[in-house]
């Protein structure tokens, strides 16, 4: 038995090891989703109420004439979510980088997960 753990944490250091950045930013973003409660967004789907939690990695003001819209993808190491705003042009905190948690109702555009005027809690800087 202690040698079947043994292998176990060996080839997961191997694994590790090995692993290119992404694949060890997306493990400790979904490790940190599932300590908050929150679904992976790999799961999420049309028209369920959902609770994601992940990194910003882009913030985008699209000036419109009719409706200005800040949006913002939110990625959880299992899929990318865009976080859609209307009619804002800023929200203070909401940058790249920066962990949040945000629920609501998940849409379809352009074949990518969204959600509108999410409801959200930004994270505490590490």
């Amino acid at each position: 038995m202690a040698t079947d753990q043994g292998r176990m944490s060996w080839r997961g250091f191997l694994q590790r090891l090995t692993a290119s950045e992404a694949e060890i930013e997306a493990e400790e973003l979904l490790r940190e989703s599932a300590e908050c409660g929150s679904t992976p967004a790999g799961q999420c789907s049309r028209g369920q109420v959902v609770s994601v939690s992940g990194r910003l990695r882009t913030v985008v003001y699209t000036p419109r004439t009719n409706l200005p819209t800040l949006e913002a993808d939110l990625y959880d190491g299992s899929d990318i979510v865009t976080l859609v705003w209307l009619g804002r042009r800023h929200i203070s905190g909401i940058e790249p980088g920066r962990q949040l948690t945000a629920r609501g109702r998940m849409a379809v555009r352009d074949d990518r997960k969204v959600i509108y005027n999410p409801y959200y809690e930004l994270e505490l800087p590490r």
